[in-house]
């Protein structure tokens, strides 16, 4: 399938999708409003408030805030996850010490962590960005963790062989093996971050877009709240294909997918 086919079709979903919304919020079948405009707006107001939030102005500072918040996030739990699931794949003591304890913070509901960190520091960036560190950290450092542990031990050996030293076999082997496994998770992980950001917006805070969806929340807006959460949307679309774009740029060396057609 080209991929010209594939965008169109991927568009026809979307516009089949809202289609249906609209016709169901607004058009009476069998007499009655199956997606009542107070609990589900509709498509159309939705739009309007899209537009005027950027023909204002006004979404522009939120959007920054947002951003700004999600790529600390992004950037301190990707570097982290990696660099440490990395040092515990390549040290199976520390590993093994750690493990119960890895999982433990793991398990911990992040939402619950959300008021600890605005107590900490705060209604600022940082608790934000503290929130989304502990969801990106995690996904990461597992992906890295396992990445390493999937090293061909054939590909390892012929390394040893033809005389690659621990640190060559740790530049060439085993970081391009943690590198697929990493650039997997990241396409994740700016989803996570992008939440985490908004959900402390949410809680606590007087700009972004985890805030804008909260006041139009608290005012019965629905049509506002879609908005928020339209605009959300394209914004973690448009940083995943950021991710996409720096992942074919640093893994050259990888085989394309198939597509299928043999």
């Amino acid at each position: 399938m080209s991929r010209i086919t594939l965008l169109a079709l991927q568009l026809l979903v979307a516009i089949v999708a809202v289609a249906l919304w609209q016709f169901f919020a607004t058009v009476p079948v069998f007499g009655k409003i199956w997606l009542p405009p107070f609990f589900f707006s509709n498509p159309v107001d939705v739009f309007s408030q899209v537009v005027k939030w950027f023909a204002s102005g006004v979404i522009w500072k939120h959007l920054a805030i947002t951003l700004w918040e999600s790529i600390l996030a992004f950037v301190i739990g990707s570097a982290t996850g990696a660099m440490v699931g990395f040092w515990f794949a390549r040290q199976p003591l520390i590993a093994a010490v750690f493990d119960p304890y890895v999982k433990m913070a793991n398990a911990l509901p992040r939402v619950v962590l959300a008021p600890i960190f605005t107590l900490w520091l705060g209604l600022g960036i940082w608790s934000k960005v503290a929130l989304g560190v502990t969801l990106v950290f995690f996904i990461v450092f597992f992906n890295v963790y396992q990445g390493v542990q999937e090293v061909s031990q054939t590909v390892l050996a012929n390394g040893r062989m033809l005389g690659m030293s621990e640190r060559q076999l740790t530049r060439h082997v085993y970081w391009p093996s943690a590198l697929s496994w990493m650039f997997s998770s990241l396409h994740t992980s700016v989803g996570f971050a992008v939440v985490g950001a908004v959900v402390g917006e949410y809680l606590g805070s007087a700009a972004g877009l985890g805030y804008l969806i909260q006041q139009a929340e608290g005012v019965f807006d629905v049509g506002g709240v879609f908005a928020g959460m339209f605009v959300l949307s394209i914004f973690v679309v448009l940083i995943d294909i950021g991710v996409t774009l720096i992942e074919r740029r640093l893994l050259v060396w990888r085989p394309a997918p198939s597509d299928g057609r043999g």
